[in-house]
């Protein structure tokens, strides 16, 4: 088995979701999701099991829709899918997504640089994990921690 250790394309200004999902209708439910958000852009990829193994795409931003389909197939796992979001953040819509009937598990969501840690065996590919973002420099001080809570009522986030 092999190891290997895979640079996901982020979109600019954007982030993105990285999760496995089990079945073919999972691009559409996903893109049902993210739309009735208003604002949202995004573009969906999921990458079949089974028969054609294909990698399914939905979206609204042609953009987004490629970034996510490249995502995927430098990935080649099956059954995994990648969401790529502008306009909104990941927290809007996670649960929605993790409430999905055919989605297994949630890797990232994040707008970090991220790496997906792909094992490799004769029968196909499979995400292990995900490298996101850096790793700590610290441990937060008080003034860390205010500059925290001020910045989460400040987006919105906390309530003051």
């Amino acid at each position: 088995m092999n190891l290997t250790a895979i640079p996901l394309a982020l979109p600019l200004e954007g982030n993105l979701v990285v999760g496995q999902a089990h079945f073919i209708k999972t691009a559409e439910d996903l893109a049902e999701i993210v739309s009735v958000i208003p604002g949202a852009r995004f573009g969906v990829a999921f990458c079949e099991a089974s028969g054609p193994c294909l990698i399914r795409t939905e979206g609204n931003d042609s953009e987004l829709i490629a970034l996510a389909a490249s995502n995927a197939e430098r990935v080649g796992a099956g059954h995994t899918f990648y969401v790529m979001l502008r306009g909104i953040f990941p927290i809007t819509v996670l649960n929605a997504i993790k409430a999905c009937p055919e989605v297994c598990s949630i890797f990232c969501a994040t707008g970090n640089p991220v790496e997906v840690v792909v094992a490799e065996s004769a029968a196909g590919r499979g995400i292990v994990g995900v490298i996101d973002g850096s790793r700590p420099r610290g441990i937060e001080n008080e003034a860390d921690r205010a500059q925290r809570r001020e910045f989460l009522r400040t987006i919105g986030y906390k309530r003051r």
